[in-house]
């Protein structure tokens, strides 16, 4: 039962059997292997949050495993797994912590029992509402080329890709993407990303004047999401915008105040 506590109860509380630790609504699974540095901002770093949330890596999950258009069976196993066990630890909702997850979203839902939020992509369609019918969206993800091609803007509820606009890593959009997280080259340069990310936005925004709102698909791009702003002047939605509100949806607080 979720239920909001200012002091602790005056009876017995249960305990879940298996369960070792409480207070943690959201539950992130990472890559197995991150092959980068985990900047504050970004998904895969705890400081990035105001409320506690619970990691858990995966073994299989890899760039190559995972950003590419078709499924991993080892990959979908694990987080089936993994979120069962965030269930277990009570956590309300289960974040992938890739937008290429989203190619997964509909199997693992099945399994749980807790809302899955597996890419950042997720917020698209609501995104697409809340713009007119003639303007697009700029979609800045880890790799351009592989997007389009799975299966993961689908099972986000996008089915006309008319109204996105696609760039990212796996080309020459976002360099230090594609130079160096894209092959686990074991670091990279943050403010180089963000130049890179800022760079890309104000080509997209030159070659296509009717995107109104941009959408970085990365769990290393909410960082640069402030500098996008700055230079484009539209909404920036990231995947921290999605676990934030996910957040406030699982774990509402009673108001105060007075009238």
């Amino acid at each position: 039962m979720y239920v909001y506590q200012k002091e602790n109860a005056d009876k017995k509380i249960m305990n879940a059997q298996g369960r070792y630790f409480g207070g943690v609504p959201i539950g992130i699974i990472l890559f197995g292997v991150a092959g980068y540095t985990l900047p504050p901002g970004s998904v895969e770093n705890a400081t990035s949050f105001k409320y506690p949330v619970h990691y858990k890596a995966i073994p299989a999950a890899s760039i190559p495993n995972v950003v590419q258009p078709e499924p991993h069976p080892e990959v979908l196993a694990q987080l089936i797994e993994a979120g069962k066990e965030m269930e277990l630890q009570g956590c309300r909702a289960i974040i992938g912590a890739c937008g290429y997850f989203g190619n997964y979203l509909t199997m693992v839902r099945k399994e749980l029992k807790v809302p899955c939020f597996f890419s950042s992509l997720m917020q698209l369609p609501m995104i697409l509402n809340s713009i007119p019918e003639n303007k697009k969206v700029g979609v800045i993800c880890a790799n351009g080329n592989v997007l389009p091609k799975s299966n993961v803007l689908k099972n986000c509820g996008v089915h006309d890709l008319s109204r996105l606009v696609i760039k990212g890593g796996g080309g020459s959009d976002v360099p230090e993407m594609t130079n160096e997280i894209l092959i686990d080259s074991g670091g990279y340069n943050p403010k180089q990303l963000e130049r890179d990310v800022v760079a890309c936005a104000l080509q997209m925004v030159e070659e296509e004047p009717e995107i109104a709102a941009f959408m970085l698909e990365c769990t290393l791009y909410p960082p640069c999401s402030y500098a996008v702003q700055e230079a484009v002047r539209m909404p920036v939605y990231d995947f921290i915008t999605l676990i934030d509100w996910v957040q406030s949806a699982v774990v509402h607080r009673p108001f105060f105040g007075y009238i």
